[in-house]
């Protein structure tokens, strides 16, 4: 069934796009580890591609015939015929190719990749072979994940390049040019981030790297950096564990694996980091926090740097916030229209404290930002201090904040307010000197914006007099509080309709509604959602919760008074994006749960 022309790999061009609906098919006695697929059988097969794919349940051997019979006439490949008929998906492809010679399959859109054997040849070079490193066996040899696994002389050049012995696996055409084109957009940034960092440098310093600029470990750093980067991480854990150290990657706020760094080079990576955020290397038995500042593809990205004691090494924590991310404005947000006008209304008065809560990485900051920016009309003062000013608006004076100069939120509060402000924008209200001078301020006529740490809107009011403000206080200077959540959007390319009963739906509030579900493909990485849109409970302080708070209502007693007057809480605005196909049920479920 097929000649000996089946055995080679498919090019690039000729594939046609992966079905979003399943991945490769497994069999029950398939013994995956990791995404790696070993081969059923030892050796080379006698067997030809077509009789393969069959055995394998991949396609219907009626349909195999047809495409065997269509190859030989025209003379071309049978994998290559096989995919552009549809009986073979590119990655069931490489499978088959993979069992017929005896090689294990490496499935590329699950496998944690090794950046210690990524880094050991470079972008172009990888490119050119059609091939790269992806990780290392227990023998110490180079598993290198190659489009067309039988070529002998790519496995004799990169044996050659690395010093290692290179044992070949098969990979799907279209996850390796993701991939190669993923690693050569990152080559490109590391150029950016060396420049940027040797600028920082001492002269000592610069000849140092200079010299070792081909050094593993800071190929390494760079590299996992610029990667994270480039897919729009918020932030990079770096974990140390019983043997290996694990990358993880925080994407639309969800953790998910990024790649494996050996416990050799593990120590080497975290004192790299440890440099660049000039903190001590030598000091490993307390947390350090630190920052350096990177230019990555003409913008500039600011990392904050934590590092923790943990039980098995020292992990760190890199936070990333992209000054090159612009806020374009209020209805940009995802506000439903009843919620937007109510708080555009409330950051348009000309006094009074707007507050906005949520947990870290909800997006707090950027609601302020576009705050900021429908109130910058060149007719008021407005100051802000934050750590760190995460985006330069021009006709706005910023300050970040310098705890080692004595710059502090109260301080820096307390000068401001002598500064003659319209506007202050303090960038958290962390504890009671902080929040008293902004309560001050929003009395003495300013308008006051900042965040707040709770689970939603009516929490942020007890919170504040736990804080040790008076109730009379907080009821005179509090006229608006948004909690909000971020929502993972679904991937518009592979989303499809979910079939739900509608028992179901009328329980969750969504009688009538046709939602849809994640399902994952190529452009999204596989996980069903690409991007984030806010979920969002604006609560207007009026004269009943006034009343309540001088009252020291319980929580509950707010919420139902806030809800009769027409608050939409977070799990029915992220309903209400579910019925818009936005985003799916689960993900609602997932971000708002803890806060019915």
């Amino acid at each position: 069934m097929g000649d000996s022309a089946t055995t080679e790999a498919p090019a690039p061009d000729a594939i046609s796009p992966p079905a979003p609906d399943s991945p490769v098919g497994v069999d029950a006695g398939d013994n995956a580890v990791n995404g790696l697929y070993p081969p059923h059988r030892p050796g080379r097969s006698p067997r030809m591609i077509g009789e393969v794919a069959v055995d394998l349940g991949f396609a219907d051997r009626l349909a195999v015939e047809e495409a065997v019979a269509a190859a030989r006439a025209q003379g071309r490949p049978t994998g290559l015929v096989l995919v552009e008929r549809g009986v073979l998906r590119h990655d069931q492809l490489a499978r088959v190719v993979a069992e017929r010679f005896g090689l294990d399959f490496v499935d590329l859109s699950v496998y944690d990749l090794d950046m210690g054997a990524v880094s050991l040849i470079s972008a172009e070079t990888a490119k050119r072979y059609q091939a790269v490193p992806v990780g290392f066996g227990e023998d110490g040899s180079l598993l290198l994940a190659m489009a067309n696994p039988t070529n002998v002389l790519t496995i004799d050049d990169v044996a050659m390049m690395t010093g290692r012995r290179v044992r070949a696996a098969a990979a799907s055409v279209e996850d390796l040019n993701l991939l190669l084109t993923r690693l050569t957009q990152m080559d490109e940034s590391i150029e950016d981030l060396v420049e940027e960092e040797g600028d920082e440098q001492s002269d000592d310093e610069l000849q140092l790297d200079e010299a070792d600029s081909d050094a593993p470990i800071i190929k390494l750093v760079h590299s996992i950096v610029a990667q994270a980067i480039q897919l729009g991480a918020s932030d990079i854990h770096v974990n140390p564990e019983e043997g290996d150290t694990r990358v993880l990657f925080r994407v639309d706020g969800v953790l998910a694996p990024a790649a494996t760094v050996k416990r050799r080079m593990a120590v080497g990576v975290v004192s790299r980091i440890k440099i660049m955020a000039e903190l001590n290397i030598a000091e490993k038995r307390v947390p350090q926090d630190g920052r350096f500042a990177l230019t990555v593809e003409g913008r500039r990205v600011d990392i904050r740097v934590v590092t923790l004691p943990l039980v098995n090494g020292e992990g760190v924590v890199l936070r990333i916030l992209d000054k090159g991310v612009k806020v374009e404005g209020l209805e940009s947000l995802g506000m439903q229209p009843t919620e937007l006008e109510r708080f555009t209304r409330a950051i348009t008065r000309p006094n009074g404290t707007v507050l906005v809560t949520g947990p870290t990485g909800s997006g707090k900051s950027t609601t302020l930002y576009a705050a900021l920016h429908v109130i910058n009309d060149g007719d008021k003062s407005i100051i802000t201090i934050e750590d760190p000013v995460e985006q330069r608006i021009a006709g706005i004076k910023q300050m970040q904040i310098a705890p080692k100069a004595g710059v502090t939120f109260d301080a820096g509060l307390r000068s401001m307010l002598r500064a003659d402000p319209d506007v202050i924008m303090g960038g958290e209200v962390r504890d009671r000197q902080t929040a008293h001078i902004a309560v001050e301020a929003a009395l003495t006529g300013h308008l006051v914006l900042s965040t707040l740490h709770t689970r939603d809107a009516p929490s942020a009011l007890g919170r504040l007099i736990d804080m040790g403000i008076e109730p009379f206080l907080v009821s005179s200077a509090v006229d608006c509080i948004v909690a909000q959540r971020l929502l993972r959007m679904l991937c518009t390319h592979c989303k499809r309709p979910q079939e739900v009963p509608d028992s179901v739906l009328e329980e969750h509030g969504l009688a009538g509604a046709e939602p849809f579900e994640a399902v994952g493909c190529s452009r999204c990485g596989g996980s069903g959602y690409r991007g984030r849109i806010g979920v969002y409970e604006v609560m207007t302080v009026s004269e009943r919760i006034r009343a309540l708070i001088l009252a020291r209502a319980a929580v509950d007693e707010l919420v139902e008074v806030a809800v009769a007057e027409g608050m939409r809480r977070l799990r029915d605005d992220g309903l209400q994006k579910v019925r818009d196909g936005l985003t799916s049920i689960a993900e609602v479920e997932r971000m708002t749960n803890s806060v019915l």
